[in-house]
């Protein structure tokens, strides 16, 4: 039997093997970013400051990591993935491999070392543009999975026997899980769209700065959750 100690050692390490994350040190910032622009709502002062310079930080973690939606862009789809989804994810891949690149280039601009301060702000603004869009396929991509789940889910409880209890059938449990993961990834997808529109002050009137702080902290706070480890199952006295 596991003691507290054992317990507390456990959890710890869990923490550890969180923070171990670049991804999940990236979305911590970014919780703080936008919690401080949403407390400053956009006026000078301590806030505005923190939310800069976390912005600006944060740029450090995502250097290079175009990489990653750039295999995602060549890599093989799942068969019998309907060819919409396939376009719409492969776009997503792209949009978002574009924005991450041409953001090193703005943490170049602000750093300094880059000297051409106007180019730096356009091709910031154009990498925000393909942010959002990137956003708006995850959303569509996310919106036709959760209705594939929820046909091959239909047939399993048509399937079942003597109106068996389909929670306990392993494999509806699974695409459940799958589900409610992806009806999460669907809110954080279409709330960054509004976190975008925010950043290119599209709507400023609607989408103030506060309005743009507090999606982007649930969005930050969704993104924590979905990188937490799994935890093991420990017996207690």
């Amino acid at each position: 039997m596991a003691t507290t100690l054992d317990v507390s050692r456990a959890e710890l390490a869990l923490v550890v093997m969180y923070l171990n994350k670049a991804e999940a040190r990236d979305k911590l910032c970014r919780a703080i970013q936008y919690g401080s622009k949403f407390l400053s709502g956009g006026q000078p002062g301590t806030a505005q400051n923190v939310d800069k310079s976390t912005s600006l930080a944060r740029k450090v973690f995502r250097l290079f990591k175009f990489v990653n939606d750039l295999h995602g862009l060549i890599s093989p789809v799942p068969k019998g993935t309907p060819l919409p989804l396939v376009l719409l994810g492969k776009s997503k891949n792209a949009l978002l491999s574009t924005f991450l690149f041409l953001d090193q280039i703005v943490w170049l601009g602000r750093s300094g070392i880059y000297k051409n301060k106007e180019r730096a702000e356009l091709l910031g603004r154009i990498s925000l543009f393909c942010w959002m869009g990137s956003s708006v396929c995850t959303t569509l991509v996310e919106i036709g999975e959760i209705g594939r789940l929820s046909s091959s889910m239909k047939k399993i409880e048509k399937g079942l026997k003597n109106g068996g209890n389909k929670y306990q059938d392993e494999e509806y449990r699974a695409k459940l899980k799958k589900s409610n993961e992806r009806s999460l990834a669907l809110i954080k997808a279409a709330m960054d769209i509004v976190v975008a529109a925010g950043l290119l002050q599209l709507a400023p009137k609607k989408i103030t700065p506060r309005v743009t702080g507090a999606f982007g902290f649930v969005t930050s706070a969704i993104s924590c959750y979905q990188l937490l480890p799994t935890r093991p199952k420990i017996k207690t006295p």
